[in-house]
């Protein structure tokens, strides 16, 4: 599977961003699909992730209420949609892809990452 990430940039605290990431490759609705995200320095920490087929997310406990992940399986993309940002938002976004047999927090797929940053 190749991903490919879009749609980071800068932004005021307060406001919004959408992130996109389009697969190729393989059947796209066999994978759990989640967005990470990390800072210099720190870990790579799993924001939250989605289902082969939707039903079921995870958000990490300081976006929840925040961000809304959500999948179109018939254009093989995922999205994060990233509302009340905050400074602390600031990242290198990666969207990743798990298999069936994997984790969400040990996908098996990554695209490249896109720079979100939020200003005070």
């Amino acid at each position: 599977v190749q991903l490919q990430a879009s749609g980071g940039g800068l932004v005021q605290a307060g406001g919004s961003l959408r992130l996109s990431c389009v697969a190729s490759g393989r059947t796209f609705s066999s994978y759990s699909m989640g967005w990470f995200r990390q800072v210099p320095g720190k870990e790579r920490e799993l924001v939250s992730a989605t289902s082969w087929s939707g039903g079921s997310a995870y958000y990490a406990d300081s976006v929840k209420g925040r961000f809304t992940i959500s999948r179109d399986n018939a254009k093989n993309t995922v999205y994060l949609e990233m509302n009340k940002l905050k400074p602390d938002d600031t990242a290198v976004y990666y969207c990743a892809a798990a298999s069936r047999s994997s984790s969400w927090y040990a996908p098996d797929f990554w695209g490249q990452g896109t720079l979100v940053t939020v200003s005070s």
